[in-house]
């Protein structure tokens, strides 16, 4: 059966390429392709420990789930974003047309966190940054991360943007906004929004630095 691939940010460089189909016998499993892909590019194998695998979009719990023929697998290394309240751009992010996503005559509070480029990681002078996504993938999780904040907030609307391409330092990468008819929840839901975008959501963050570059959570 054939397994299409898709390689992002430091997979991506390891293997030389974007994308390739591999074959494998009938009801193979994830973890059998990830060691059909290691024998293909060695390079790929220190990476493992940190990447997550993704099947037709959604992440795998157990690399002994059987893939069916056709499926398209993304190997995420870590990640650091439809309708216009979840949306990924090339273009700059301006976070007034976010909150205007969430305003309204009834919302008494509106939190907007905005996540720029700094222009240092510990000791390390920082150039620029360079995200790129799964981009189909992101923005159904992004979605999801709104859903699920605006159940466990019941009053809060929430608007998730996040820029891709290469941002200058100063640069807003994300913009979240979260309104509601009282503050406290804001906060919450701002919070919980930030958090589990840095964990779940594909979008991979390359810092080029003076004196290099790292993929963010594959390096120091």
């Amino acid at each position: 059966m054939q397994i299409t691939v898709l390689y992002f940010a430091a997979a991506r460089e390891r293997c030389g390429r974007a994308d390739e189909t591999v074959e494998l016998p009938a009801g193979a499993t994830v973890r059998a392709l990830l060691d059909a892909l290691v024998a293909r590019h060695a390079a790929l194998a220190p990476l493992l420990p940190y990447l997550r695998v993704a099947v037709d979009e959604a992440f795998v719990a157990d690399l002994d789930q059987p893939l069916a023929a056709g499926a398209e697998v993304a190997l995420i290394p870590p990640v650091s974003g439809g309708s216009p309240i979840v949306a990924l751009s090339e273009a700059p992010l301006d976070p007034r047309a976010v909150e205007a996503l969430v305003a309204g005559p009834d919302r008494g509070a509106i939190v907007t966190f905005i996540g720029t480029v700094r222009d240092h990681t510990g000791d390390h002078r920082v150039e620029r940054l360079e995200y790129e996504a799964y981009a189909s993938m992101a923005l159904k999780v992004m979605q999801q991360i709104v859903d699920e904040a605006r159940e466990r907030f019941a009053d809060c609307r929430v608007a998730l943007h996040h820029r891709l391409g290469v941002l200058a330092v100063g640069d807003a990468a994300v913009v979240v906004a979260v309104s509601a008819a009282h503050r406290t929840d804001t906060f919450a839901a701002c919070s919980f929004v930030i958090e589990r975008l840095k964990e779940d959501v594909p979008i991979f963050k390359k810092e080029v630095r003076g004196d290099g570059s790292v993929w963010v959570g594959l390096g120091p």
